[in-house]
């Protein structure tokens, strides 16, 4: 079926710009059946349902908007983690640890993308392909999900990612850190997680001022795969964060983002959870503060087994007329009986500027489950702020303390503690900066 005319004439300036398939076999053949995908999905436009409370020309433009630079990051320093730095998506070797690490096997896309055959074709755009895919309904009948462009125009494109194969409890995070001289990037990084094994992995800073940030991990039975994304400070930053997982039974997932500002925001997170008894918790917190600001989550969570559970947990704290938007939805399939879904996105709205956009879903086709979806938007708390300020506490910093308390629920849905005060400290680094 053609395209609109709008998203045809989007899609082929774009295309007329992209690179041809290259490297070994695996990936020229991967790369060339996501240009495909690219070419009979189309861009995105204003018009189209999950694009509607957002401009996709800050990413359909053949150049960014804006141009910013950012440091390298160390917060996540204190857990002492193997570290691997990528300047405007390029790696920098002299700047990072060797790939060594006891129970994973570490490769970059670009070495990868130079052999015939490499383990990471299991899963280097499978699960984008699966998300974009038309697949069969009760009756034979073929429907097609939420079209994701974006996920195929970087397994066309992306050069260059970091590639993890997990065996074994890989005592060492594995921390991704980004700075930007104020050009592009767009990375493709893949995680395949074997059976009883676990890793953490961290990212940390701004890869680019224009950037598209894809993973893709399998996580197999009995393993465990954890996340924290640390966006930090982007005033004028225009970022895309893809996250596409698929869980094995008895498995777990949970991934945690922290973004401060950006110009443009869209973090998605596209789950299965395939395996019976496996458990996904997605969640974020996001310090929103100008105009300009505008910052979107867009998650969801497909159950297909039986006895699994999902929460997604997400809180925005806006001011200045900042705006912040929550598009979930949680899909129970026919057999995925005993699901256990829960979602809640609530805003802390500063002043009466900013604005708060969110669409929960629910879509259930088993009949013994338990999901609940919720969205508030409210002020500060007029009594608790009272409460703190007659006992002393200055108005700058009470508001900061019913900020913290505000967006605890989604820190707490990282499962390291340690990991969770690296947050808090960030947060609190964050809101101290706006008082001066």
């Amino acid at each position: 079926m053609a395209l609109p005319k709008e998203k045809q004439e989007v899609t082929d300036a774009m295309l007329s710009h992209l690179p041809e398939a290259t490297g070994g076999n695996w990936i020229k053949t991967a790369r060339s059946a996501a240009m495909d995908r690219l070419a009979s999905l189309g861009l995105p436009v204003k018009r189209d349902e999950y694009w509607k409370y957002g401009d996709p020309t800050h990413w359909t433009a053949v150049e960014p908007k804006f141009t910013t630079t950012s440091e390298a990051s160390q917060v996540f320093d204190g857990v002492e983690p193997l570290t691997l730095v990528f300047v405007d998506g390029v790696f920098d070797a002299d700047a990072s640890d060797a790939l060594a690490l006891d129970g994973a096997e570490i490769t970059l896309l670009s070495k990868a993308a130079q052999a015939d055959l490499h383990w990471s074709q299991s899963l280097y755009g499978v699960l984008e392909t699966r998300a974009n895919s038309v697949k069969p309904q009760d009756g034979g009948a073929l429907v097609r999900p939420v079209d994701r462009p974006f996920a195929a125009l970087n397994t066309a494109i992306a050069q260059e990612g970091v590639l993890i194969h997990v065996t074994g409890q890989v005592a060492r995070p594995i921390r991704i850190s980004y700075r930007s001289n104020g050009g592009q990037a767009l990375l493709h990084h893949a995680v395949k997680v074997d059976e009883g094994a676990s890793v953490t992995l961290l990212e940390e800073g701004l890869p680019a001022a224009r950037y598209d940030v894809m993973i893709e991990a399998d996580v197999a039975d009995e393993a465990e795969f954890h996340h924290v994304r640390m966006q930090g400070h982007a005033p004028q930053v225009q970022a895309m964060t893809q996250l596409y997982a698929r869980l094995g039974r008895e498995s777990t997932f949970k991934s945690f983002a922290l973004s401060v500002d950006g110009v443009a925001t869209r973090s998605d997170a596209i789950l299965e959870l395939t395996g019976d008894d496996a458990s996904a918790h997605v969640g974020g917190a996001v310090l929103g503060d100008g105009k300009d600001v505008h910052h979107d989550d867009t998650v969801f969570i497909t159950h297909d087994a039986v006895n699994c559970e999902s929460r997604q947990v997400f809180k925005k704290v806006l001011r200045n007329g900042a705006t912040g938007v929550f598009q979930g939805k949680i899909l129970v399939k026919e057999d995925a009986q005993k699901t256990d879904g829960y979602q809640i996105s609530q805003s802390l709205l500063l002043d009466d500027d900013s604005q708060f956009l969110a669409k929960p879903e629910l879509e259930i086709y088993a009949d013994d489950v338990a999901c609940s979806h919720g969205s508030t938007t409210g002020a500060m708390d007029e009594e608790g702020l009272f409460y703190l300020r007659a006992r002393g506490v200055p108005k700058g910093y009470a508001e900061d303390l019913m900020t913290i308390a505000f967006v605890a629920e989604a820190i707490d849905e990282i499962a390291d503690e340690a990991l969770q005060e690296v947050v808090l400290a960030q947060v609190e680094a964050a809101l101290a900066g706006r008082r001066g």
